[in-house]
């Protein structure tokens, strides 16, 4: 049979210890003390309410631990798995310039046959990255909306359509909005607020 903290949530089982209260308090009024039933039943929900809150604190540790876990994981393997990616570029390459050189078109093992083949369309290769213009780079900014709102103002509406069309993704600048905040500036669509989080001790 399931324990009482199992059965119930933490607001159940509160709300039980409520209820038991209530009847206690009626018991002494009308009988000058509550009954060893009652008594023992509101002390197992209290012990059940300090199981509950352990098996939260539990879990919470534990897929804390599994988040890191997790997370420390994923950048292992993509590490791993670019250093990977390295190494088959690396060795398709030597393999590559041992048939060019030799001025075949493939050669064969018992399970593999590697082989020279021409690319299906032409290729860019970059000779000196430093002599590439501006206007042949795509570019990837993190620049705050308020610079962005300062060159929007200055250039040609169509020119200004064109860089909005180009943002791939915006995000709200939580610093720049505190600021704004203190110093008495509306916000639309934010404001501040002091919030709580759990801590596990």
């Amino acid at each position: 049979m399931a324990s009482i903290a199992e059965a119930n949530s933490l607001f159940e089982i509160d709300m039980e210890l409520d209820g038991l209260l209530e009847e206690i308090e009626l018991q002494i009024e009308a009988e000058g003390e509550p009954s060893e039933e009652l008594v023992a039943r509101f002390q197992e929900y209290c012990e059940a309410r300090g199981e509950k809150v352990d098996r939260i604190g539990r879990f919470v540790r534990m897929m804390e631990a599994r988040e890191q876990y997790c997370r420390s994981e994923a950048a292992r393997l993509g590490d791993r798995a670019r250093a990977a990616a390295g190494k088959v570029e690396r060795t398709k390459n030597m393999a590559l310039s041992y048939l060019l050189s030799r001025d075949l078109k493939k050669i064969e093992g018992r399970e593999f046959t590697l082989r020279v083949q021409k690319n299906s369309h032409e290729s860019v290769r970059i000779t000196d990255h430093t002599a590439l213009p501006m206007c042949f780079r795509k570019i990837e900014a993190r620049i705050p909306g308020v610079v962005f709102e300062m060159i929007g103002s200055f250039i040609p509406a169509e020119l200004g359509k064109m860089l909005e069309s180009s943002i791939q993704e915006t995000r709200p600048d939580n610093e720049a909005i505190k600021a704004a905040i203190a110093q008495n500036r509306a916000v639309p669509g934010a404001e501040l607020r002091r919030g709580s989080h759990l801590r596990v001790a």
